[in-house]
């Protein structure tokens, strides 16, 4: 396959996650620091905002107020204009474990993955819940039955969502109904049947690809950070690998198609995804290659 060359936009964070281009900068959430960022192409960062139970998931309402997962206590954040969070909505209700990634429309509806787990202190995996949040704060279960729903995907028709899978050996797709309900689920890719278990090393041994974090391009192909195989691949609807981004001794959790004409692929990296690893050595980074396909849909 086409070997693509990798430059490091910034380096020195714990885990980075929840990449997006977004006025001309890409922003991501650094876990362990409790930070977001935002940084240019010429590697400036700027720290938009501190939030202390942990920033995973970002995406804008229509009016152009950041909306920030707050992981541990479960909590959608919005921030205002004058930099101050406040409690865009509370999810402890209505999911199994650290609310994650999520995708916003262009209505300011935020759909929301959650862990469904307690991944860090190995308990057994248990499928769990997409929340919707509208604009005003009003949460609604609108998928359930996901083994850890992670990176989402709006199409630019804005009629259809993908969701990764990470530990399903999965991507899923659901119609976006008139009322921001979601149909049934059904494979966007299936990369093979999985063993009936809750033992998470089991499933990761018997899975192909662990999708987490991604991007959307104009030709309905997926970039798809693979959470266990160190790579980024492009995946064709029905799960054909179009092309493999190898990157080593780091693996690779989240992406965002961005630049100035879509086609520059970023990539958050780091050694592994275990908490008291990534606390101890601040090795995360963001990666940049050009492309040949532009960014399309949302995020």
């Amino acid at each position: 396959m086409l070997k693509r060359e990798l430059s490091v936009l910034a380096s020195g964070y714990t885990y980075l996650e929840g990449l997006r281009w977004h006025e001309d900068r890409l922003w991501a959430s650094d876990f362990y620091t409790g930070q977001v960022i935002a940084v240019d192409l010429e590697g400036k960062v700027e720290r938009i905002c501190e939030v202390p139970q942990q920033p995973s998931g970002l995406g804008w309402l229509p009016d152009g107020r950041l909306l920030i997962s707050s992981m541990k206590d479960r909590r959608l954040l919005r921030r205002e204009p004058d930099g101050t969070l406040a409690v865009h909505a509370d999810l402890s209700a209505l999911t199994g474990g650290h609310v994650n990634d999520m995708v916003v429309d262009e209505r300011g509806r935020a759909y929301v993955g959650n862990f469904g787990f307690d991944i860090m202190a190995g308990a057994p995996v248990r499928n769990t819940t997409i929340v919707r949040v509208d604009p005003d704060g009003a949460v609604q279960v609108v998928a359930d039955g996901l083994c850890f729903p992670n990176g989402s995907f709006i199409t630019p028709d804005g009629r259809t969502m993908i969701v990764n899978e990470t530990f399903a050996n999965r991507i899923s797709e659901f119609d976006i109904l008139a009322d921001g309900g979601l149909g049934p689920r059904r494979d966007w890719a299936n990369f093979g049947a999985l063993p009936d278990s809750d033992d998470l090393g089991v499933l990761i041994a018997a899975s192909a690809i662990g999708p987490d974090g991604g991007a959307l391009d104009a030709e309905g192909a997926l970039w798809v950070a693979d959470a266990i195989g160190k790579r980024i691949v492009r995946v064709a609807r029905g799960g054909k690998i179009l092309e493999q981004i190898d990157t080593g001794e780091f693996g690779i959790f989240a992406a965002a198609l961005g630049g100035p004409d879509g086609r520059s692929l970023f990539m958050a990296a780091a050694p592994d995804f275990i908490e008291a690893n990534r606390r101890a050595r601040p090795e995360g980074r963001i990666l940049m290659t050009r492309v040949d396909v532009p960014h399309a849909g949302r995020p």
